[in-house]
């Protein structure tokens, strides 16, 4: 069977790490359904040993469970910590759990103050105790594997799949690699193990597209398969992650990407909601040269340039617009406006739920709904947007535990 690429998702785990930012549980609940929709191998949820992120993390479940997130599998981050695996497996569903420990000299002295003999040890033990506690699948991060010894590196990815790690997490915490030693790196290391391979790099030289694709074409040509971790429009810390519409990108119409197969029929209409929803969500703007969803990505000004896009787009677009959902009209009141918010009543809530075409059975249920529209505006700190409305009528207990935490 052919090796294949698979796209696993961290804007709700590395995303919601970036300084300064966050996403309320009702956001990240709603970028899962997202992703969901376009087709997206796995979304990190989370942090499933953490108080807060409980009820969010078993309304997803719970999603799950009734076919609204599905078929995007839902996988937890934790550390390799026994009280991380006993409180992520005894507080929430969670059935996928990505095992984290740092493997660099560097952060093995520097950080955690112990041994690679320590390290393998506590990585082990971790990994034991999650398939103990039910687990479903387990993939294993090195933390700076990039900055880690190389046969260290494949001493300690052959000690997780020894027990039964599903694959092995290559952090480029630093974003240290470049394509051409990540390549090398995850070549040797697939080679070796002959275990599937995640990339996980951040942006810090301005490469880590770049790298994620290098890191993925090395595990495809050592014979195992590849995943890549990616945020909405690149978010994550300092300089952010592998953007996500980038990787797909490449691998749709990059020079002799096509022989590599992504996994997952990953639907490109929905890129510009998706990019949208996360910008307004992050209240951080879609930076104006961005690949795909940018506000220049299509734009011409130039004398050749516009003469040639006007004779025949393929002289300067290497993809269309239309494939990623961008091109339609898109309408804005500027007439009389009626919005929902914490101190709505029900006539100006019923009149912007009819916009949307959602009718109520009755009188109570509208006023139950409402209640639950004005605690969502407050959890968000921002107008709702349809989707989000829709989803609170649709699903109005789960809404109801998202937006609630026991401190």
């Amino acid at each position: 069977m052919k090796n294949r690429v698979y796209i696993v998702d961290v804007t709700n785990r590395d995303g919601v790490q970036t300084s300064q930012i966050c996403l309320s549980k009702l956001q990240k609940t709603m970028l899962n359904i997202y992703l969901n929709e376009m087709g997206i191998h796995q979304s990190e949820m989370g942090f499933p040993a953490t108080p807060h992120e409980t009820n969010y993390i078993n309304v997803n479940m719970e999603l799950a469970k009734r076919g609204v997130l599905r078929p995007m599998i839902l996988t937890g981050w934790v550390r390799a910590l026994r009280k991380d695996i006993e409180l992520a497996t005894s507080r929430t569903e969670i059935k996928d759990l990505n095992i984290s420990i740092s493997t660099s000299k560097q952060m093995i002295k520097g950080k955690l103050e112990a041994t690679e003999e320590v390290v393998i040890e506590n990585m082990t033990g971790a990994v034991d105790l999650a398939k103990d506690r039910g687990i479903r699948t387990i993939g294993v991060n090195a933390e700076d594997a990039s900055r880690t010894d190389m046969d260290f590196l494949i001493r300690f990815a052959q000690a997780a799949k020894d027990r039964g790690a599903n694959r092995i997490r290559y952090c480029d915490t630093l974003g240290y690699d470049t394509p051409f030693s990540i390549y090398e790196r995850i070549y040797t290391l697939g080679k070796e193990i002959k275990l599937p391979v995640e990339m996980h790099c951040h942006n810090d030289l301005g490469m880590a597209v770049a790298c994620s694709i290098a890191g993925a074409k090395g595990a495809l040509d050592a014979g195992v398969d590849a995943y890549i971790n990616t945020t909405v429009n690149g978010i994550g810390e300092r300089a952010g992650n592998a953007d996500l519409v980038s990787v797909i990108l490449t691998f749709k119409h990059g020079r002799g990407m096509q022989d590599y197969e992504l996994a997952g029929g990953i639907d490109l209409k929905m890129v510009w909601e998706v990019s949208k929803y996360a910008s307004y969500a992050f209240d951080i703007p879609i930076p104006i040269n961005q690949p795909g969803v940018g506000a220049n990505a299509f734009a011409h000004e130039s004398g050749i340039h516009a003469d040639g896009a006007l004779k025949d787009r393929r002289n300067y677009e290497l993809y269309d617009f239309e494939d990623l959902g961008r091109g339609e009209p898109e309408i804005v009141e500027t007439g009389r406006s009626i919005t929902v918010g914490e101190y709505s009543g029900v006539k100006g809530f019923r009149n912007v739920y009819e916009k949307l075409e959602i009718e109520f059975k009755s009188e109570e249920e509208a006023r139950k709904i409402l209640e639950l529209v004005r605690y969502a505006n407050i959890h968000n700190q921002k107008p709702l947007t349809n989707r989000e409305l829709h989803f609170i009528a649709s699903y109005p207990e789960i809404a109801r535990k998202l937006f609630s935490m026991e401190p």
